[in-house]
């Protein structure tokens, strides 16, 4: 196996996570939700283990963060440098006898703790081949850190909130950023793309949604970023709810922004990414709170539609080949029929399953690899809010939607393509009647909206920007335009 593939090994343990993540769709998973492994017992291997994997030329810098848990076992997490990548799950984790042996799938790392316990001697394995890899116990992570990330202390005001959903029965945590202005200020909320999200839709060592409400709050906008039902600071199961739950959520966040004296009640909007964007218009459409909203890569198309443009593009950015994508095209049928017609989601699973294991069967690993296979797999834990996904019907909604909208798309939106997605909002907020909309296509910004070159999920933790700075004044300046009217 040659080294420049090691790099590409190590870029995929990262991908199988992202895919699943802030992006819309392909599976809906966090890695958030992955179980973390159990190890077995022994003294004085937790801990910060830094090491660099020399590789074709290149310095890859790896943390392994190794811990126990309560019930003496040990568990572990990779930071990846080179990706920028934090807390990576180690799939399992063995230390007997001096050797600690760490394996994400399809590499190992296993070594000898020196008798000091401050080294560990040992190879990276791949494939059959090995390269040399020591780890060296370190007292602090070095600090992963994109350029447009803000630093402390900051020029407002940042306030660690907790509010209830009390018809769902779970507690959303977040941070509230305010302007040090004379209030009230405008106010938005933030709504995540699809996955089990943190409030700062953290994914690829972005974070967008701070470097979002950063930008904003210094503009004089106060936001609130949540993180999503079960994670971070927020309870509830993420895996049996649907956008329509997440909706729910979002409008206790209104109610709450509603009740801080530092808020001009009239000008309380929101900005939804990706999924964010589908549960926005659901929210505008229900509450006469909402003045205004922006969509960012948010969907016109109906959820099947979306599903099929996608994962066409982005295979065909994977290097599959017609052959190829006529193949996932059947898979997918053959899923989203299943999904559609059975309502029990344990039949449901079990028949996936079936399906799932005869295509495994069928296709080549490359044709795996290329169709991204395993994020097919992913279906089967979250099936209630794929099949509302799947069968979403956008335009009643952004029918019912009166308040101003402004709608923008990267032009190299392999997730959510930007033309047909466009141009379905625009004639479905024209069908309604809403005459105060703005539909924008971006040029050359990726589903994240940063400047891209061909829009490919690969490019994604390799491009420094977090979001484009035409983006973020567009966004801004928007909705200073529309509170200023008020």
């Amino acid at each position: 196996m040659k080294e420049g593939s090691i790099i590409k090994s190590i870029f995929k343990i990262a991908m199988r996570i992202v895919i699943c993540s802030a992006l819309l769709i392909v599976t809906g998973v966090s890695f958030a939700d992955s179980p973390l492994p159990q190890g077995k017992l022994d003294e004085g291997v937790e801990g910060i283990w830094l090491g660099t994997l020399k590789v074709s030329g290149m310095d890859v810098r790896i943390v392994f963060k190794i811990s126990k848990k309560e019930d003496g076992t040990l568990t572990a997490t990779m930071d990846n440098y080179y990706q920028r990548m934090k807390d990576i799950p180690v799939n399992e984790v063995t230390y007997e006898n001096g050797i600690l042996c760490l394996e994400m799938k399809p590499v190992l790392f296993e070594g000898k703790v020196k008798d000091d316990g401050l080294m560990i001697d040992g190879q990276w394995k791949q494939a059959g081949r090995s390269l040399p890899f020591v780890l060296e116990r370190v007292e602090k992570a070095p600090e992963i850190r994109r350029s447009q990330e803000p630093e402390k202390p900051y020029p407002y005001d940042e306030e660690e909130i907790i509010y209830e959903n009390e018809k769902a029965g779970i507690k959303l945590a977040g941070t509230l950023t305010l302007p040090r202005l004379e209030g009230p200020f405008p106010a938005v909320l933030l709504i995540s793309g699809s996955g089990a999200q943190d409030r700062d839709e953290t994914a690829l060592g972005h974070k967008p949604f701070l470097v979002l409400s950063d930008h904003l709050t210094r503009h004089g906008i106060a936001v609130l970023r949540v993180d999503d039902r079960g994670v971070g600071g927020s309870t509830g199961d993420f895996t049996q709810a649907t956008s329509e739950d997440f909706a729910g959520d979002v409008l206790v966040g209104v109610e709450y922004l509603k009740n801080r004296k530092e808020i001009n009640t009239k000008q309380i909007g929101l900005i939804g990414h990706s999924e964010g964007g589908i549960i926005a218009p659901m929210v505008a459409a229900q509450s006469p709170d909402v003045a205004f909203i922006v969509m960012m890569a948010g969907t016109g198309l109906n959820g099947e539609e979306v599903l099929y443009l996608q994962g066409t593009l982005l295979a065909r950015a994977n290097g599959a080949s017609d052959v190829t994508i006529a193949k996932l095209r059947s898979l997918q049928e053959r899923i989203y029929a299943v999904l559609k017609k059975e309502k029990d989601d344990a039949a449901a699973a079990e028949k996936l399953r079936e399906i799932l294991t005869d295509a495994g069967l069928r296709l080549s690993e490359e044709e795996k690899e290329k169709m991204l296979f395993s994020s097919f797999i992913e279906i089967i834990k979250i099936i209630p809010w794929y099949r509302h996904l799947l069968t979403s019907v956008p335009k009643p909604t952004l029918m019912k939607v009166k308040c101003p909208v402004l709608a923008i798309n990267g032009e190299k939106d392999l997730q959510v393509p930007p033309e047909e997605n466009l141009h379905a909002i625009e004639e479905a907020l024209k069908t309604g009647g809403n005459k105060d909309y703005t539909i924008k296509e971006l040029p050359d910004l990726n589903h994240l909206f940063q400047t891209a070159e061909t829009g490919a999920v690969s490019e994604y933790a390799k491009i420094e920007e977090t979001i484009s700075p035409t983006a973020l004044k567009m966004i801004a300046d928007w909705i200073l335009e529309q509170t200023q009217e008020n």
